[in-house]
């Protein structure tokens, strides 16, 4: 899905009539010169003036500043520093056959350093908004630290007769983004409920923390279910921070800025008139809770105009609760709690109010959950448990299959489809550490 980009009049940030004082240059020193530093000034979040231009830096000035330096004074400097031909050595010179995802701002590849796996994001040369994203995720990773947002190992910056090399190398996630699972077809690739529900959960931890938990408040800006990347044990971490913005200065509500983001994602309220709070993320998470309900995109092009865009092909069916199961994902074959399903929509709505102050805060969203996961393993032990001891007393009463009258043939047929599918959870749990079984509802297997 392609994101936007335009403005509606003010290109810049404004904290709503601040005017802080300019930021304050580190004096250069020897090295290199990084001639195309000139857009580090977009990287101070601070307003500007009531007029809502933000200060820039004098590019005089910029022109010789050493860039290392100045990452070093922006708190960045845990950051590893990669040479260009090292991390061209560990994607061996960026072969497609390393591709691992591609996007408006570059490729991603698959590499090797140090005997450990990274992924290495190869800005485009053209274009100024790749390096703009750049420039924002050094800054903002090179401070941000927490277990559901992804690591940022080092960068490359360097400037030569090749031209400008803007890298940016992560910790690896195996399991892709969560948009390449509720997307794909493979029955291998499917997420099970007790997944969803987690991943919700994990990404709601990463957004409360920029939002509420560190010394400035962050913006995520664009936050969807490709940016949602999954470790080998399926837990979630939020990436791609190329469009993340600081939160308003204390006294104020907002952040004036251009638009930007990905259609279907952004708040009405922040498209409208370009004013950005964290209740924008809180938007576009409960759009993302929807994409874990259904299995479909925010927006696709590719099915009936009624159905295309997400939110509206479900609000008919959210208010009835007779209809609300034809909008569950229909690869999950009814191996999901129904009534954890309500729930989760009815804190998706609550993210959707169209107030942004009515929206709660990201920290009541994961406690939300939270409360949601648990009465959904408490059930799962109840049917469980109440399935096997059915399941026990019919093999007493009952002798060879074969002699059985066809009504009793159906109820056993019932039992062997959940033990079964108890079998194959267990068995995934001990290769590859999803949920154990307990989070399961196996008694909610239609059998009509």
């Amino acid at each position: 899905m392609k994101c936007f980009h335009f403005s509606n009049g003010e290109d810049d940030e404004d904290d709503g009539g601040a005017t802080p004082p300019p930021p304050q240059l580190p004096p250069s020193s020897r090295g290199s010169r990084v001639s195309w530093a000139r857009s580090l000034s977009l990287m101070d979040t601070r307003s500007s003036s009531s007029n809502s231009r933000c200060s820039q830096l004098d590019s005089d000035s910029i022109e010789t500043l050493d860039f290392h330096h100045f990452l070093a004074q922006r708190r960045a400097n845990d950051l590893r520093v990669f040479a260009f031909a090292d991390l061209k050595s560990a994607t061996r010179c960026f072969s497609r056959a390393l591709l691992v995802g591609e996007g408006g701002f570059g490729s991603v590849y698959r590499g090797v350093v140090g005997g450990t796996e990274v992924a290495v994001k190869q800005l485009n040369r053209n274009g100024q908004q790749g390096h703009k994203e750049w420039i924002n995720e050094v800054n903002l990773l090179g401070v941000v630290k927490h277990s559901n947002l992804v690591r940022l190992v080092g960068y490359c910056a360097e400037d030569d007769e090749r031209g400008i090399q803007r890298l940016l190398v992560y910790e690896f996630m195996p399991n892709k983004s969560l948009e390449d699972h509720l997307l794909a077809r493979v029955p291998s690739s499917l997420l099970p409920w007790g997944t969803r529900l987690k991943i919700a959960q994990d990404a709601a931890r990463g957004l409360a923390y920029l939002h509420e938990q560190m010394d400035f408040q962050l913006i995520f800006r664009d936050f969807k279910t490709s940016n949602i990347l999954l470790d080998e044990n399926f837990n979630a971490k939020l990436s791609d921070f190329g469009l993340a913005r600081q939160g308003p200065s204390e006294g104020f509500g907002y952040v004036s800025t251009a638009v930007v983001g990905t259609i279907g994602y952004a708040a009405p309220e922040y498209v409208q008139t370009g004013k950005l709070t964290s209740k924008s993320d809180v938007w576009s998470f409960g759009v993302v809770l929807y994409e874990l309900i259904t299995g479909r995109r925010a927006v696709e092009r590719n099915l009936p105009r009624s159905e295309q865009k997400l939110l509206e092909w479900v609000r008919p069916y959210v208010s009835d609760h007779r209809k609300f199961h034809h909008i569950v994902d229909p690869r999950l074959e009814g191996q999901y709690c129904i009534k954890s399903a309500h729930k989760l929509a009815t804190l998706a709505n609550k993210c959707l109010m169209k107030q942004p102050k009515s929206r709660p805060k990201m920290s009541e969203v994961v406690e939300s959950l939270g409360s949601i996961i648990n009465e959904t393993v408490l059930q799962g032990e109840h049917i469980s448990q109440a399935s096997v001891a059915t399941g026990e007393e019919k093999e007493e009463k009952l002798s060879a299959e074969d002699t059985e009258p066809e009504p009793a043939k159906q109820g056993n047929n019932y039992l062997k489809k959940v033990f079964e599918f108890r079998d194959k959870v267990s068995l995934r749990n001990k290769s590859i550490g999803r949920l154990d079984w307990k989070s399961w509802a196996p008694g909610l297997v239609r059998t009509w």
